[in-house]
């Protein structure tokens, strides 16, 4: 009895093992939501591994990631954050890749009355009392919507509407409940299938900002380097170019793997 036992135990651990290895923890941007649900999910279909993503702004899962966060990859929307871990020494050397660049749009819910055609300076409008951004001390997109007020001339006239959002995905959703009147968001969201038949938008000119140029790497803390590598050989395909383009990322020049 007490040898079928510890064989049991001893299947159980090996089976538990190649389980865990089966699968692997991303930190991913918020404005990747959509498109990495997809992504996910073409990728277990392909390979049979799974892919538990966690979405918050690039800036707060620096610094956890700086301070150890048991994450495999992370998928950031600013090279800066990505580049900075890779000189400190805390990535898969070789991992580091840009695969996207991203949108930012101005975005108001379906009933309103709110005229987008004249652009970032509808903000001006008295109608519009509060704007949701995401927060720009952490949040890429947060940056880019408060460098486009600047380059527009109003953010020193809208400054007391903002309702800072602390990712992009929470920014999106201030707009889509009725706590804010408008949003500067990305594009990515706008296009998914939880906002695209809830309101209308407006791109806002990539002349207005700093490219949102985003960039991922293998954490080199990762105990599941092989399925992390794995994934990050998909994210270089074609059919993932393929997604991110649906969602509005910007794909130019990026390495294409068949």
């Amino acid at each position: 009895m007490n040898l079928r036992r510890t064989a049991a135990i001893f299947f159980t651990a090996i089976f538990l093992s190649q389980l865990c290895a089966a699968q692997i923890t991303v930190a991913a941007a918020a404005d990747l939501q959509f498109a990495m649900q997809d992504i996910s999910a073409k990728f277990q279909k392909q390979s049979g591994k799974t892919v538990k993503v966690i979405y918050g702004s690039s800036g707060s899962f620096f610094q956890q990631l700086e301070n150890g966060a048991p994450f495999d990859l992370f998928f950031s929307a600013n090279l800066d954050y990505a580049k900075k871990l890779d000189t400190d020494g805390l990535t898969e050397p070789g991992s580091y890749f840009e695969y996207a660049k991203g949108k930012i749009v101005l975005w108001v819910r379906k009933e309103s009355r709110i005229d987008l055609n004249t652009g970032m300076q509808v903000l001006l409008d008295p109608a519009i009392k509060k704007i949701a951004i995401a927060n720009p001390q952490h949040a890429p997109y947060g940056q880019a919507a408060l460098a486009a007020m600047q380059k527009e001339n109003i953010y020193d006239k809208v400054k007391d509407k903002l309702v800072l959002g602390e990712n992009i995905s929470q920014t999106a959703a201030f707009v889509v409940s009725g706590s804010a009147d408008a949003g500067i968001i990305a594009l990515s969201l706008a296009l998914s299938p939880d906002m695209k038949e809830k309101g209308r938008y407006a791109e806002v000119p990539a002349s207005e900002y700093p490219p949102i140029e985003q960039a991922c790497v293998i954490l080199r803390s990762s105990k599941n380097k092989d399925t992390a590598e794995q994934f990050l050989s998909f994210i270089k395909t074609a059919t993932v170019a393929d997604v991110l383009r649906s969602y509005g990322f910007d794909v130019t020049g990026r390495l294409i793997m068949k």
